[in-house]
């Protein structure tokens, strides 16, 4: 029935202030009143309807999102929204569009490697819409390995130009979203030659579309690059190829704020410091991991719903079966990725505030926390953007059989989500990037240099290679210490041995491919650490509402001691702590599971998601599930006859058919008759 709550009594069960944790995962309580406004505003608005998405053919998908970019543009203006509240709004719009591209990649670029003419002459122009872009920076033969881009940008001094060419096939750019249909611009990212010389990559604004007649520019071969995984999801986003021959753009359409090419040709380094470009480029990574908590809490919130609603075996005298929610099975596999949302989103508060601490540094020309930021971004983003995935997945399992219906919600936020793991770097290759940072800091130890930031605990390395915990009954593993010293134990060995390990190879190089696996392992160690710290550090700050710290204080220790059950062979072969103990952290995470159990569907009420946002039916905030199951079955296209298209042409002749001439049919009387 309508309007009523089918999950009230479990909302009554919850033990801490709900909306004050709404507060709390929002981050601030202004961000909280900016989401919650902005999402009912979308919820609200049937022009932003999300029913039919995933039935729709790809050219009607396509077109319908171009309504909602434009649609979304009106509210932006009509309703005269911050860039905050914007960002907010394309958030709960939930459809990935070329405006993302722009908005969220194509004028930061700009505005990270701009001069302040290019600022000044391109920024209006963009923000305003009246040009759309797009960041072009991979290629069909490359993607994480920037340095290996082949498109060129060669210098002609006699036209003051630069011609941007694809000498291969290879070097068509491929993926840029919103590149396939709609910029007309792009952020082009090609190798800089002068009279003959390689300066290596640069970013230049090229136009690739008429802005008459939205025609691709002479010399410019541009498309689609084709349907991609998953029913409706990324392909909303017109993914796209691009290839060049021989276009010429002005010079001065080179982003030139960390080096320029006079009207001579001579390459000239300018004064403002080449490091502020790789600060630019972290800051889509630092965004993904706060991004990875929203796309998690979504799944854990259908999960955590569908559970509470669903019931199997257990009858006792023809009365209710028991709540899936209820079997340790289900808590051991959803608990921790209820608590994983949490941990993550803290995360990304901290690392969007090291973002912040770390550019204003780099004003005053204080370097020395970049490497830090670089190597703890790609680290985090690595780890999140997996766990994430996999966690969607897990969430689908979890709900059984109709987990698998697009209209759970879930294999269209899977498919949406998981390009995440290898955009804006492999999830492996990022590793690999940390472990490098990490063996340098090892092989620093010796100089006397004090580790700082998310690294200082390698100052207690010594002390770190001869303890063991101290952990003697279970209860021991709420204690944060206790907590914290094993990461940093674990993290800290499994560093030095991988150090100690390169050090027997005389080729460095040889031994870190030969050793990679470890690495990535070891990188993994220390990411998880830095999650595991930030969550530990957010339970000492003065936390509002009634039993709100407690709840996390719970999430935190379940966050931790699941990932010490997990990687439990780590902690054990780095000799930190016994099988014993190891026993005691299993035995804690399991008496977790029951404390967080009458909080579990409140804690995910907490993420403030509306149905709309969810776009599940086993998500639905009151519970009234099979019926809505039921209902949405019959709005399929196949539903809308009795009698399918192509019955007459293929199966009626199957069904009219003489069988007694078959040899099958001879076959199976035969086998009948023995």
């Amino acid at each position: 029935m309508e309007g009523i709550d089918y999950l009230a009594e479990e909302r009554k069960k919850a033990e801490f202030n709900v909306d004050e944790m709404k507060i709390v995962w929002a981050g601030s309580r202004r961000a909280f009143e900016v989401s919650d406004y902005i999402s009912k505003l979308v919820a609200d608005d049937p022009g932003f309807s999300k029913e039919e998405r995933t039935m729709l053919p790809r050219k009607e998908l396509f077109k319908n999102t171009l309504r909602k970019s434009a649609y979304s543009w009106k509210h932006i203006i009509d309703h005269q929204l911050s860039e905050e509240e914007a960002e907010r709004l394309r958030y709960f719009v939930d459809e990935p569009a070329f405006i993302d591209s722009h908005l969220g990649v194509f004028i930061p670029a700009i505005k990270g490697q701009g001069t302040k003419e290019q600022l000044k002459k391109w920024l209006p122009l963009a923000y305003k819409m009246q040009i759309i872009g797009c960041y072009a920076q991979t290629e069909l033969g490359h993607g994480s390995n920037v340095q290996g881009l082949e498109t060129t940008a060669t210098f002609d001094p006699r036209t003051d130009e630069f011609v941007i060419h694809s000498p291969t096939l290879t070097s068509s750019k491929w993926w840029p979203g919103g590149l396939g249909k709609v910029s007309t611009h792009a952020i082009v990212y090609a190798r800089l030659i002068t009279d003959g010389k390689d300066h290596g990559i640069n970013g230049f604004i090229v136009q690739l579309r008429s802005l008459e007649d939205h025609k691709p520019l002479p010399g410019i071969t541009v498309g689609d690059i084709g349907t991609k995984f998953g029913n409706g999801a990324y392909n909303t986003m017109d993914n796209g190829v691009l290839r060049f021959d021989h276009v010429r753009i002005p010079r001065d359409q080179m982003l030139m704020r960390v080096a320029q090419v006079t009207k001579d040709g001579k390459y000239v380094q300018s004064d403002v410091p080449r490091q502020l470009l790789y600060v630019s480029m972290v800051y889509t990574p630092q965004a993904l991991v706060t991004y990875a908590s929203g796309a998690l809490s979504r799944a854990v919130c259908i999960a955590t719903t569908y559970s509470a609603v669903r019931r199997q075996f257990g009858s006792q005298n023809g009365g209710q079966e028991i709540q899936v929610i209820n079997y340790k099975t289900q808590q051991s596999r959803l608990f921790p990725l209820l608590a994983s949302a949490y941990a993550f989103r803290f995360v990304g508060e901290w690392l969007k505030w090291s973002y912040t601490d770390v550019t204003q540094r780099l004003q005053a020309n204080d370097f020395s926390t970049l490497p830090e930021l670089h190597a703890t971004t790609a680290g985090i983003k690595s780890l999140t953007t997996t766990a994430t995935a996999d966690g969607i997945e897990e969430c689908r399992k979890l709900c059984g059989g109709h987990g698998y219906l697009c209209s759970s919600g879930l294999p269209e936020l899977y498919a949406v989500y998981v390009p995440a793991c290898t955009f804006e770097g492999d999830n492996v290759v990022l590793l690999l990037q940390v472990a490098r940072f990490l063996m340098k800091t090892v092989s620093q130890l010796s100089s006397g240099k004090k580790p700082m930031g998310t690294i200082a605990y390698m100052g207690k390395s010594e002390h770190f290679m001869q303890c063991h915990s101290d952990v003697e009954q279970a209860k021991d593993w709420l204690k944060p210490s206790a907590i914290l010293e094993a990461f940093e134990a674990r993290a800290a060995r499994m560093s030095i041995a991988c150090a100690q390990n390169l050090s027997k190879f005389e080729n460095p190089e040889e031994g870190f491919q030969e050793l990679a696996p470890d690495l990535v392992e070891a990188a993994l160690a220390h990411s998880q650490l830095i999650v595991v710290s930030k969550f530990i550090e957010k339970l000492q700050q003065d936390i509002p509402g009634e039993g709100v710290k407690q709840q996390l204080e719970v999430l935190c220790s379940i966050y931790a001691l699941f990932l010490l059950h997990k990687h439990h062979g780590d902690f054990l072969a780095t000799g930190y702590i016994t099988s014993k103990q190891g026993l005691f952290a299993n035995e804690q995470l399991r008496a977790l599971y029951t404390q967080v159990r009458p909080n579990a569907v409140s804690l995910a009420d907490a993420f403030n998601h509306t149905d709309h946002f969810l776009g599940s039916i086993l998500g639905r905030y009151d519970g009234n599930v099979y019926p809505k199951l039921y209902e949405a079955a019959w709005k399929d296209p196949l539903n809308e006859s009795d009698v399918p298209d192509g019955f007459d042409e293929y199966i009626r002749p199957l069904l009219k058919q003489q069988l007694q001439t078959a040899r099958l049919w001879k076959i199976n009387l035969s086998y009948k008759l023995i």
